[in-house]
């Protein structure tokens, strides 16, 4: 065996550990902030390693059976991720769209955002983390949306944000209102029936805020849950992937069904089957989702997504 091979190999066993080390902690299903904090990358470590064990076959060394193992772990924690449920929609029933994004606090390229929300052509809008110089242009941004719910401003020391629901349609705020975490929503009166679609945003697990406050704000998305009524629809920014603790509880807690995970949705600016989606959108059984994509850049850290829904079968 020549030199160079023997050392393309150990580079690519010492690269492989990372995502072995990820998809353990992922597929361990542990609570604790750290395995959490791996599982998060699940996505982009299965094509790492994907690619390493490509590598491995090209150089023809049996070591490429376990880059096989790391990438077939990887997969098996990323399907529940990119291919959840979608339901079975009613033949003939009206079809929704939703905007939803996270627009980044400091973002203030108002014109991107507006070609991004034309591009989507949406009936429904949610945004997180609006900033100040888009809320000051909020007309400009949401023209075509007369019905707005806007929530509560919140003082962070980088600035003051708040979240909005927008809507073609006529829109009612919910009663009670939402409470224990960052979030905005009303009920529409879609071609569907009333339809309860609240935007919220989780802070993130690590190093920003204390350990369980994520967990606190799933609670309180479960708490939104059981007090609506009908078809209900929550998204917006959890900090989390859809299958790792933040979404496991809700999914133990409630019956919301999350939107395929892929192509992921941050950072923006990394190729988006290499981003993790942490940019959620879930849906109560009695809605069936009809697509998922990604919209148009908006100037922030975050892709926008873009989501259609129906009436599911009964």
């Amino acid at each position: 065996m020549t030199l160079w091979r023997r050392l393309l190999i150990v580079l690519a066993m010492a690269a492989l550990s990372g995502p072995l080390l990820i998809g353990l902690a992922a597929a361990s299903g542990h609570g604790h902030r750290w395995p959490d904090l791996l599982a998060q990358f699940a996505a982009p470590a299965l094509f790492a390693a994907g690619g390493l064990t490509l590598l491995l076959l090209l150089i023809r060394t049996r070591w490429s059976l376990l880059g096989a193992g790391v990438t077939g772990l990887l997969l098996a924690v990323v399907w529940p991720e990119w291919f959840p449920p979608r339901g079975a929609a009613e033949p003939g029933a009206p079809v929704i769209r939703l905007y939803s994004a996270n627009l980044w606090i400091h973002n203030t390229e108002v014109e991107q955002m507006r070609r991004s929300i034309e591009a989507a052509d949406p009936d429904i809008i949610a945004l997180i983390e609006l900033g100040i110089t888009p809320t000051r242009r909020l007309d400009e941004l949401l023209a075509g949306y007369p019905h707005r719910i806007p929530g509560s401003p919140i003082y962070r020391r980088s600035g003051v944000v708040r979240e909005i629901v927008a809507s073609r349609w006529p829109i009612r705020p919910l009663r009670p209102e939402p409470r224990g975490v960052a979030a905005s929503g009303g009920v529409v009166r879609t071609p569907l029936g009333p339809v309860t679609v609240v935007g919220v945003h989780l802070t993130r697990p690590w190093p920003f805020e204390v350990q369980w406050e994520q967990v606190r704000h799933a609670d309180a998305v479960a708490a939104i849950r059981a007090e609506a009524e009908g078809p209900v629809v929550i998204a917006g920014d959890f900090n989390s992937v859809s299958d790792a603790r933040i979404g496991r509880q809700i999914k133990a807690g409630t019956d919301l069904i999350p939107a395929p995970g892929f192509p992921g949705t941050w950072p923006s600016h990394a190729p988006s089957p290499l981003a993790i989606t942490i940019d959620q959108v879930w849906r109560t059984p009695d809605l069936a989702l009809v697509s998922r994509r990604l919209g148009e850049p908006t100037g922030s850290d975050h892709r926008p997504v873009v989501t259609e829904f129906t009436r599911a079968r009964r």
